[in-house]
């Protein structure tokens, strides 16, 4: 199964939020794509919620099915609350970490810099996306690749204390991966106890 590469307004319509970013055409239509999506009788189950819960998960982060079931597996096997756990293995991989970063603009944008071989782990080239980051790891710009147009230009005035789970080096162009973030401190709106329930029936 290849990952989605249609339009992205369609996938922020869908769910309603704009969950690639700033999004134009969802603050003009901010509802359903298609020819029913402007029906508001239409009533979504209990099950499509939590299914349209996990598909949403699924978007945000650029995870296809099986890894993201592999995910949960592994979150469930895991102590702690299964949907925390799930949450923050997903916000470890490391083309989350290179966009929570400010190297790349969005996540899409981080996994090509990663496969592209332009992110370091620890000074070692690593271009496997999923690749889990661990806490005290070091994650930067290949020395060759700091001066390309798409990393200084995400940098340029990003707020590098957004997210206290990561600190930035601005003089090395690199941040470290200090700990697994509190749930309270990842902002996307994502209802993960929806998702532990749907892989529960």
């Amino acid at each position: 199964m290849a990952k989605y590469t249609g339009p992205k307004t369609r996938i922020a319509r869908k769910f309603g939020e704009p969950i690639y970013g700033p999004d134009k055409v969802l603050s003009r239509r901010n509802f359903p794509p298609g020819q029913h999506g402007n029906d508001r009788r239409r009533k979504t189950s209990e099950y499509g919620t939590m299914l349209a819960e996990k598909q949403k998960a699924k978007y945000t982060y650029g995870v296809l099915e099986r890894q993201f079931r592999n995910m949960f597996d592994k979150a469930s096997r895991t102590g702690g609350v299964t949907g925390e756990v799930l949450m923050q293995l997903l916000e470890s991989r490391l083309d989350n970490i290179v966009y929570r970063l400010g190297i790349a603009p969005t996540r899409a944008a981080a996994r090509q810099l990663v496969n592209h071989k332009h992110i370091v782990v620890n000074g070692d080239v690593v271009n496997i996306p999923s690749y889990s980051v661990k806490a005290g790891q070091i994650i930067g710009v290949r020395e060759k690749s700091k001066s390309l147009e798409v990393i200084s230009e995400s940098l340029a005035g990003f707020n590098h204390s957004k997210y206290p789970w990561i600190e930035w080096d601005e003089n090395t162009k690199s941040g470290k991966f200090l700990h697994l973030p509190e749930r309270s401190d990842i902002p996307e709106n994502i209802k993960e106890q929806l998702i532990v329930e749907l892989y529960s029936k």
